[in-house]
Formats: structure tokens, C-alpha cells, sequence
């Protein structure tokens, strides 16, 4: 009995080692899809059916009316424009489609108004300011660069982005996302050095390059905007919802347009847009067609990224933004017939893999907190 007592242990503890060494099965592939179909119900379960109607019309929104209002910027530029202030105007001239919006949306969700205080109305007309000089020079960089290459260009704002939120707004900055901002410098830097390829015979080597500077300027001053409206939610607001972002939207958009409206009447490219429209190919009619979907396209994006955010996360948001990048340069290829160059593609490449680290970085952070 004594060697028996002895002896049970250990062959109780050899079992529970050989227990733990045992390899535990893992999941096939259809187990795998089993569960992420199951997860996918259940959140679909728990919300109504109305929001993800709105979430729906908010993606498409944000991947199809934005690449659009890229496209138009550029066949405007093709086809006889040459005014850089009224296609920055166009950018900001909807401003009242969102208010439109915004107004009903006060008696469904039963609130009112944000009271607006003296600084915050101050932060509106500086953030108004900077983005009618943002708007500005994403128009000098659509007058001299393929919307392909000016796209490819435009994704390094999330680079300053990440940069001015981890200055301005303390946001984390992980392994992940320090990545991303290094792989898309890096595609930045290849659509610089082959800048030969795809410059039209109607633009300089020194309009080509003034292009890129611009569009690079555009994408820092953007990231910053980006910081800045983050830090009034954060500072003054207290709180984001979807009418606060709706109202923080119509503002600024309400300064820019008031900027970007004095800046063009004092140029005079008001008074030359009945010159324009005459001499553009298509006549008068496809002129103010150009102009006015861009309006409304660009608005569109703007509001279906603010029900994305609101709806989903920024991390969607983000996911989006980084589709946006390759359907506008893809689009501008099939439509304009922009050069695609060896370069170009591995540029949009690496672009992509740098959104898509950025978005895992940004996911992890969003588990850790």
C-alpha cells in the first residue's frame, strides 16, 4: 500500500505532463469562417436595421464621392480650366448641404445647438483659414500632377496626421504605426524619383515639381487641421457626437468658403469664369456640370466619413481612407488615362501596406485602451 501511495503521484503527475504536451488541435479554415459568421450575425443582431442603412450609404459615400471629386478636380484642369481659387471655392461651396442635414437632426435626436463660446469661435475661423489654404494647394497640385500620382501623394497626410496627434493631442504611437509612417514616406519618396514618367507635355519639369511640393504641403496642413479639430473636441467640446461633429464641419466649411470667396473675387476668377466656360472643351453646360458635382461630391465624402466615424470607429474610417487612395488612382487610369508606370505600382503598393499597418496599429491601441 505504502509503495502504491508512493508510486500514484507521479503517475498522476506524468499523466497531467503528458496531457500538457499534448498539441492542442488548431481551427481549420471553415471553423475559422464558422466563427467569424457567427461574430458578423451577432453584431449585426444587435444593432437596427436603420444603422446599417446610414453606416452602408456612409462607406459608399466616403469610396465613391471623394475618388469622384478628385476625378472632376482634374477633368476640370483638362479640359480649359486654369483657375486654382475656384476649384478650392468648389471644395468649400457646399458647406450648406450639411446644414441642411444638420438642421432636422436637431429635432430627431431632441438636442440643441452647442453654445458658442468666444474661443471656440476662434478655433473655428483659424481651422476656417487653414483649410481654405489647404483646399488652395490641393488645387495647385491637381493643375500639375496626374490625379493618380496626386492621390498617391495625398495619402502621406496620414503620416502628419500621426505626427501632429502624438504632439498636439498625445495620441499613441505603436510599432506598427511608426511603420506605416516610414513605408509610406518610402512610396512618397519612389513617386518623386520617377517624376519623368507620368508628367503631362503641357506642364514644366519645374510646374511638375512645384506639383508635388504643393501636394505635399496640402497633405502636412491637412494632418494638422486633422490634430487641431481633435484637440477642440478634446479641449473645449468635452464630447463627439454626430451633431457636434456635424456643426464643427459647417463651421470651419462656412469660414473657408468666406476666405476662399474674398480670395477669389480679389484675384478676379470670378469675373473670368464666363471667359472660361466658353472656351472649355464640352462648352458652358460641362463646365458648370464639372464645377457642381465636384461641390456635391466632395461634400458627400464629408459627410458620409462623418457617419463613419460616428457610426463605426475612426479605424473604419481608416480602412476606407486607405481604399479611397487606390480606386482613385485606378479610376483616373481607366477614365483620364493617366501613365501607370512600374514605379506608380509599386508606389500604390507599399501605400497600401503602410494603411494597412497603420490601421493595425491603431486597432491594437483601440483593444489596449
Amino acid at each position: 500500500m505504502l509503495s502504491a501511495s508512493l508510486l500514484q503521484p507521479e503517475s498522476m503527475e506524468a499523466a497531467s505532463m503528458e496531457a500538457a504536451e499534448a498539441p492542442i488541435p488548431s481551427e481549420s479554415l471553415m471553423d475559422q469562417i464558422s466563427k467569424y459568421k457567427t461574430m458578423m450575425i451577432a453584431a449585426y443582431k444587435r444593432k437596427p436595421i436603420p444603422y446599417w442603412i446610414l453606416l452602408v450609404l456612409g462607406i459608399i459615400a466616403m469610396v465613391v464621392a471623394f475618388p469622384a471629386s478628385s476625378i472632376l478636380s482634374r477633368v476640370y484642369y483638362a479640359n480649359g480650366g486654369q483657375s486654382k481659387w475656384i476649384i478650392s471655392w468648389v471644395a468649400v461651396v457646399g458647406w450648406p448641404l450639411i446644414a441642411l442635414i444638420l438642421l432636422p437632426t436637431y429635432f430627431v435626436t431632441k438636442t440643441v445647438p452647442t453654445p458658442l463660446s468666444l474661443i471656440l469661435f476662434l478655433s473655428y475661423v483659424v481651422l476656417g483659414f487653414l483649410s481654405a489654404a489647404d483646399n488652395l494647394m490641393y488645387a495647385y497640385a491637381y493643375a500639375y500632377l496626374p490625379a493618380s500620382t496626386a492621390a498617391l501623394v495625398a495619402s502621406s497626410s496620414l503620416v502628419f496626421s500621426a505626427l501632429f496627434g502624438y504632439i498636439l493631442v498625445n495620441n499613441r504611437m505603436n510599432a506598427s504605426i511608426i511603420n506605416a509612417l516610414f513605408v509610406i514616406t518610402a512610396g512618397l519618396t519612389i513617386i518623386a524619383l520617377d517624376s519623368s514618367s507620368d508628367r503631362y507635355d503641357n506642364v514644366s519639369n519645374n510646374e511638375y515639381i512645384m506639383g508635388l511640393v504643393w501636394d505635399v504641403l496640402a497633405s502636412a496642413l491637412h494632418g494638422l487641421i486633422f490634430a487641431l479639430s481633435e484637440l477642440i473636441f478634446v479641449k473645449l467640446l468635452g464630447r463627439r457626437s454626430f451633431v457636434v461633429v456635424l456643426e464643427q464641419q459647417i463651421m470651419v466649411s462656412l469660414f473657408a468658403f468666406l476666405f476662399t470667396t474674398v480670395g477669389t473675387f480679389v484675384s478676379g476668377d470670378f469675373q473670368r469664369m464666363t471667359t472660361e466656360a466658353t472656351s472649355f472643351k464640352g462648352g458652358r453646360s460641362a463646365y458648370y456640370l464639372v464645377l457642381i458635382w465636384s461641390a456635391v461630391t466632395f461634400q458627400l465624402g464629408v459627410l458620409g466619413a462623418t457617419a463613419v466615424i460616428f457610426l463605426a470607429s475612426t479605424v473604419l474610417a481608416g480602412v476606407l481612407n486607405a481604399v479611397r487612395t487606390p480606386i482613385t488612382s485606378i479610376a483616373a487610369v481607366i477614365l483620364l488615362h493617366d501613365p501607370m508606370s512600374g514605379f506608380k505600382i509599386l508606389s500604390l503598393v507599399i501605400t497600401f501596406w503602410g494603411f494597412g499597418s497603420y490601421i493595425y496599429g491603431s486597432s491594437m491601441d483601440d483593444k489596449q485602451s
